[in-house]
Parts: structure tokens; C-alpha cells; sequence
């Protein structure tokens, strides 16, 4: 290999660390609070939602597949957990009345965001419909759901037990940032030390050969989506933890923010090749552009048209490098 091939290389492998190195310090001569430590917590509390979404977005797009629907699913999740927080569960007929401990609440939030993921999984592998129209259909579905399980209005008032998950902190680091490094620690474990990890990898590299090879590409790809239903009802139990309320519009938008950073992180589009970590990478830079576009006093609606060119960019070089390759 050549020294110019080489660089080239080098580059290519480690261009996420340094876009995110020189968005540092660009944004630390723009602004003097950028470089505090207490921006630095309030970056990584920003993200951490985004890093365990995207986490499981990075499992379903290393299939070759998308999903739509975390946002929502996020939405219907963290109402759920509220719900059963503050009202339990009423059964009329038989007069009983249900309450649940703030671990059944979670568990059983974690589970409305599985079984949802799941259902995506089985109507993409039973049915045959694109990924992209079955969760863009669970997108709508999950949303309806979020706004007649709460009547529209937000479910408040959760406690400080609750409050802990999203606000506390644990041996001087918050919480958030605690769950996302435990999410994406179990993640590249299963990745890369797994027969699941090896099955995702190569499905989306070449399933046709993979169904050949006797992979169950059926149960993989519903495994893969379930995952992705429980990260984004962990994101949720995070987001109306911090929020002390569950909020019938949380998550919108979220979707896209968790696209952008897996394909930011170097993750194909169309499946087989991606990491992590790399993933990881995405997400901070999308979390420091952002926070470093509010530090500078920018519109927010400059920022949309910004973080879309970033996104539009991080596509066409990932294009780019794979004609390379």
C-alpha cells in the first residue's frame, strides 16, 4: 500500500474522530462556554437518549433495513411507564385495582416499546413490506396510541424516584450518561463477540447468500427489531424521567436525528458495514453541532437547515468512500 493510499485510508477509517475533533475546536474559539465542564455533562446528558435510539437504529440498518417509528415508539413507551406510575390499572368489572412499583412501571414501559418492535419485525418478515413503509406505518400507529393512552394531555407529577433516572447523577456522572454507556457496552459485545452480531453482519452484507449459508434471516430480523422497540422505550423511560411528565409529542423528530448519527458514524445504508462506536461518534457530533449552534445564538431554524446539509454530507461521503473501497 502506497504512503498516499495509506493516508487515505487512515482518513476514511477515523474521519467521524476528526470531524468531531475540529468541530471542538472551531467551536471553542467561537464561543468561551463551549469548552466548560459543565457543558461537556449537559452534551452528554443531550445525547444520551440519541445514543441508545440510535443504537438500535445501527442493529436495524446493519440489516439493510430503517425504522421509522422510534420517535413514537419513545412516545407510547414513556406514557405507559407513566401511566402505570401514577394510575395503575382499574379493572371495573371484577372491582379491582393494580398498582405498580416504579420497576413494574419500567418493565412494563420496556415491554409496550418491545412488543411494538417486535410487531414491526413481524410484519417485514411475515408480510414482505419494506421496512420503510412498515415502520412509517408504526410511526402513525404508535403516535395514535401515545395520544389515546394519555387523552392528549401530559401525565405528570411521577416522583423523585423517577425523576432519579433522568436527572440524578451516581459516582459524580449522570444517570443518563450511565444507561447510554451500559446500552452501548452490551452492544458491541453483541456485535462483536456474538452469533447474532455475525448473523446482522451478514445479512446485511448479502442476505441472499446468508439464506443460503442456513441463516433464520426471519428470526434475526425480528430479534433486530425488537431491540430497537426496547432502546426507544428506554429512551423514553429517560426522556419523561427528566421531564417529571410524559408528554403525548415526545420523540417527534427523533427519528432523524437517530439516522443521522449512525450514518454520520460510518454505518452503510444499505446494510453489512458499520460499528458501534462509530455510531457513538455520530451522535456526539450531532450533539456538540447542536449545542454549539445554541451557544452562538443561531435560529433554530438555521439549525435544522444546517444539521440537513450535515446529514445530506455524511451520506454522499459514505458514497463516496464506498467506490473507493
Amino acid at each position: 500500500m502506497t504512503d498516499t493510499k495509506q493516508l487515505k485510508h487512515y482518513l476514511i477509517k477515523f474521519q467521524s474522530i476528526i470531524a468531531l475533533v475540529v468541530m471542538c475546536i472551531v467551536l471553542s474559539f467561537l464561543s468561551d462556554r463551549f469548552l466548560t465542564g459543565e457543558n461537556a455533562w449537559n452534551v452528554m446528558r443531550q445525547i444520551s437518549v440519541n445514543v441508545v435510539i440510535s443504537v438500535g437504529m445501527t442493529l436495524v440498518i446493519l440489516t439493510g433495513g430503517i425504522d421509522l417509528s422510534v420517535g413514537s415508539i419513545l412516545a407510547i413507551s414513556g406514557a405507559v411507564t407513566a401511566g402505570m406510575l401514577k394510575f395503575g390499572a382499574e379493572i371495573q368489572d371484577m372491582n379491582l385495582f393494580v398498582g405498580f412499583t416504579l420497576v413494574g412501571s419500567l418493565v412494563g414501559g420496556t415491554l409496550a416499546g418491545t412488543f411494538l418492535g417486535w410487531f414491526n419485525g413481524f410484519t417485514i418478515t411475515r408480510f414482505k413490506v419494506p421496512p420503510f413503509v412498515a415502520t412509517l406505518a408504526m410511526l402513525t400507529i404508535a403516535r395514535g396510541l401515545t395520544m389515546l393512552w394519555t387523552g392528549g394531555f401530559p401525565i405528570t407529577g411521577l416522583g423523585p424516584d423517577m425523576a432519579f433516572i433522568g436527572t440524578g447523577w451516581f459516582l459524580g456522572i449522570p444517570m443518563p450518561v450511565w444507561i447510554s454507556a451500559v446500552v452501548v457496552l452490551m452492544a458491541v459485545m453483541v456485535t462483536n463477540k456474538t452469533k447474532l452480531g455475525r448473523h446482522i453482519y451478514a445479512i446485511g452484507g448479502n442476505e441472499t447468500a446468508a439464506q443460503l449459508a442456513g441463516l433464520k434471516i426471519k428470526k434475526v430480523k425480528m430479534i433486530v427489531y425488537s431491540i430497537a422497540g426496547a432502546l426507544s422505550a428506554v429512551g423514553g423511560i429517560i426522556v419523561t424521567s427528566r421531564l417529571d411528565s410524559a408528554q403525548p409529542n415526545a420523540g417527534m423528530g427523533f427519528e432523524l436525528d437517530s439516522i443521522a448519527a449512525v450514518v454520520i458514524g460510518g454505518t452503510s445504508l444499505s446494510g453489512g458495514k458499520g460499528t458501534i462506536m462509530g455510531t457513538v461518534q455520530g451522535a456526539l457530533i450531532i450533539g456538540i453541532l447542536n449545542n454549539g449552534l445554541v451557544l452562538l445564538n443561531v435560529s433554530p431554524f438555521w439549525q435544522q437547515v444546517i444539521k440537513g446539509f450535515v446529514i445530506l454530507l455524511a451520506v454522499v461521503i459514505e458514497k463516496f468512500n464506498s467506490k473507493e473501497e
